[in-house]
């Protein structure tokens, strides 16, 4: 897969906060947003392209983005990516997350360890959905680490889809000769 097919991939899912029935009796739904930011996409594509081009059937690409917030906190997004056949798969255990750099309690006091915080509940889909293959959701109550992953017939949706912009290859130009 080229960048170029890889980036316009990723401009296809989209993430909203996931709630439950009172809350969305009061809020309504979550509002859908794009999963990846053209900035992340521009940083993501081209290297797991490279990474997807150089991998087995049986292997994943991992990838993880971090940014410090105008508020000081870290946003993370992370998760993994691989091809097997004509389905991709998207495996996602956090979007957009922010964390707050809080205090490291466990330099003072060896006994007690530093508990992150659980990430928020998310759920996550591919638009057009018609080129959804499955929709696997882990994490429970005794395991709270989400993990939502999505399959898509991604041969299908590169033919239906606007091409991402600005991942092309860029042509080398050669000044006229006199």
């Amino acid at each position: 897969m080229t960048a170029t097919d890889v980036g316009t991939l990723l401009r296809g899912f989209r993430a909203w906060e996931r709630r439950n029935f009172i809350h969305r009796l009061y809020a309504g739904e979550g509002n859908r947003t794009r999963t990846f930011r053209d900035e992340e996409i521009t940083t993501l594509a081209p290297a797991l392209s490279k990474t997807l081009a150089q991998a087995t059937p049986a292997r994943r690409a991992y990838f993880h983005l971090s940014h410090a917030t105008d508020q000081g906190e870290e946003e993370i997004t992370n998760g993994w990516l691989s091809v097997r056949g004509p389905i991709l798969y998207l495996s996602r255990s956090e979007v957009h997350d922010q964390r707050s750099p809080g205090p490291d309690i466990g330099k003072y006091d060896r006994q007690i360890p530093n508990v992150p915080e659980a990430s928020a509940a998310f759920d996550v889909t591919f638009e057009p959905a018609e080129y959804l293959a499955t929709v696997r959701s882990g994490g429970s109550l005794f395991a709270p680490d989400q993990r939502e992953e999505r399959q898509i017939r991604h041969r299908e949706a590169l033919a239906a889809l606007p091409i991402y912009p600005g991942l092309e290859p860029r042509q080398k130009i050669t000044p006229p000769q006199p």
